[in-house]
């Protein structure tokens, strides 16, 4: 039988070219993430299949490649139901790993814990452009922090990581999922009905106001009073300067007050202080798929992609599921396979590292010839090179093989006497 020269469907193998971009990245988002105070942990690519389909990853779950139990332990033929011949599966996120790993050694971790995870995730989807089976993602979480600190920290931190990757022009949409079910209690939606009123919505940009009207219609939930009302409220939201008090007016005891303060407080922070590479934006219509998310939401949208191109939240709940106690956490998620995409179609080339320059003084050289080659080292410094100074040694062939073994390539000699120089 003849081996198959193709990779599996969905799946592809990466070229010299896209990895060195993919390094590139991954060296961009760990420097970055790491002066915010992010540290790195590992989990592995095959979780419990019922942590994997404990209903909190919305259609995620239906995309789940399941493995199949083994020796002993698979009996087929006796099986009447999947869980019987299933264990295991491959993780299609990396937030319920991560909420695994934070319930087994909470204890040995600090209070936020801020953990910055990579890996491969796997889904059994449709594969399309920028999208694969199997696919990089890169999260940041913080676990422990209940005040709005923990969103402002994760937008900050996601927007400045990109904007390094050289990317502007890109606009953080935030909503909140407790704003959402306000809205929908006061257009007077049965609450039982929020969820599949919340996935229709989540199509506005798709098929406009009109084809959310007739999907709420259609499907039954609300009557066309409700439906009017509902939607009228976004449309009003779209037109206003300031959406965020225009919903503090008018919903009144359907918002919580303090939900609402918190929540302006996170927007004017992040605008107060973001660089000019994106725009913070409030939208109503967010929704973001999965049903773990209880508060703050927020998402990526690239022009150059015509999509999100990542996005995260506040789970508040999750833990608990695992421990029987809740803990406050919030995640943001680059859409890692997405930028590089970006960057390999925009032509990108990797900044080369700049030069390491060694000024080495002779011992007599002092005063004003001193202070003049400081300021050539620090005008050398603000360009981006890395330049060392230091006096000259007896031995400065050693010296100078000692600094070309730590990368230092290029070699300034100054002299007392200026014909030496």
């Amino acid at each position: 039988m003849a081996l198959s020269k193709k990779p599996v469907t969905g799946m592809k193998d990466i070229l010299p070219k896209e990895m060195e971009i993919r390094d590139y990245v991954i060296s961009v988002i760990k420097d970055t993430y790491g002066k915010f105070g992010f540290t790195s942990i590992e989990t592995p690519c095959m979780e419990n299949i019922a942590n994997l389909t404990n209903k909190q990853g919305g259609d995620n779950e239906k995309l789940i490649f399941k493995v199949l139990k083994r020796g002993e332990k698979l009996n087929v033929e006796a099986a009447t139901t999947e869980e019987e011949v299933v264990d295991n599966g491959l993780r299609y996120d990396l937030t319920v790993p991560l909420v695994r790993f934070y319930s087994n050694n909470a204890a040995q971790l600090p209070v936020p814990f801020k953990a910055l995870q990579m890996g491969n995730v796997w889904r059994a989807d449709r594969p399309q452009r920028g999208r694969y089976r199997q696919f990089m993602q890169c999260d940041i979480d913080i676990l422990g922090e209940a005040s709005n600190l923990a969103e402002i920290e994760l937008i900050l931190a996601t927007t400045t990581t990109i904007t390094k990757l050289g990317f502007k022009n890109f606009q953080i949409r935030i909503n909140d999922r407790r704003i959402l079910k306000a809205m929908a209690a006061y257009a007077g939606f049965a609450e039982s009905d929020y969820d599949n009123v919340f996935i229709t919505l989540d199509k506005m940009d798709k098929i406009g106001v009109d084809g959310v009207m007739a999907e709420l219609q259609e499907k039954g939930y609300g009557d066309p009073a409700q439906c009017e009302k509902y939607l009228n409220l976004f449309e009003e939201i779209m037109k206003s300067d300031d959406g965020i008090s225009l919903l503090m007016d008018r919903l009144g005891d359907f918002l919580d007050g303090d939900m609402m303060t918190s929540f302006r407080e996170i927007v004017d922070s992040v605008k107060a202080t973001k660089a000019d590479s994106f725009e913070l934006v409030f939208d109503p219509t967010l929704v973001r798929g999965m049903s773990y998310y209880t508060g703050t939401i927020f998402e990526i949208a690239m022009p150059e992609f015509g999509g999100s191109c990542g996005g995260g939240g506040r789970y508040d709940k999750m833990v608990g599921k695992f421990t029987g106690q809740d803990v406050p956490a919030c995640g943001f998620s680059i859409g890692f396979e997405r930028i590089v995409l970006l960057l390999l179609e925009s032509g990108f080339e990797i900044p080369k590292a700049p030069s390491k320059v060694a000024f080495l003084i002779e011992k007599g050289v002092a005063g004003e010839a001193l202070c003049e080659v400081i300021q050539k080292a620090q005008e050398e410094r603000a360009q981006g090179r890395q330049v060392l100074v230091a006096r000259m040694n007896k031995n400065k062939k050693f010296q100078k093989e000692q600094l070309q073994s730590e990368g230092y390539t290029e070699f300034v000699e100054y002299y007392k006497d200026p014909l030496k120089n």
